[in-house]
């Protein structure tokens, strides 16, 4: 009998691509493309995600652009955007719950991955500026003339917690 645990191995990596870390983007974004290439019709899926729709899948219909309908598609163009939702499974399976929000509303899958993108070196070069920041409080931190060591250590404690919390 197989148990829980096994299943959770067995239906592994190849099945569910990485989570996507705060700090992690460039990682991330190396084995989401590996990842990517190891689907049937790997290569598709990626070309998708980096130019996005090559065809105009639009029609225009008393002067107003719509998407066409899937069932009005051309096998080429069925083909294209079903490679663009798997591009778009593929990339959202990653995402934690509370990053999803920030990008579940780009319909086109290049926009996507540039919001990603954005979003996650905003995050990476956020906190190297509190790093920074805490390491210049840490070096101008000084005892002051007549203060007890419990209201030092009252003062110090958190800069460490912080520095600890944001650096490891």
């Amino acid at each position: 009998m197989t148990s829980l645990a096994d299943k959770a191995i067995l239906s592994g990596v190849d099945n569910r691509p990485p989570m996507l870390e705060n700090d992690m983007y460039d990682s991330w974004k190396s084995i989401i493309e590996l990842y990517m290439l190891n689907r049937q019709h790997g290569r598709m899926i990626l070309e998708s995600v980096e130019n996005g729709l090559l065809l105009g899948l639009t029609v225009e219909e008393n002067e107003v652009t719509k998407p066409k309908k899937y069932s009005k598609l051309s096998a080429t163009e069925a083909i294209q955007v079903d490679y663009e939702v798997k591009a778009t499974n593929i990339i959202l399976q990653g995402f934690l719950p509370e990053d999803y929000a920030f990008v579940s509303t780009h319909k086109d899958i290049k926009e996507l991955w540039e919001r990603i993108q954005m979003l996650k070196q905003e995050m990476s070069l956020t906190k190297q500026e509190r790093e920074c920041k805490l390491y210049d409080e840490f070096d101008k931190f000084a005892y002051k003339k007549g203060e007890s060591l419990h209201d030092f250590y009252l003062r110090f404690s958190p800069l460490l917690n912080d520095m600890n919390v944001e650096i490891f």
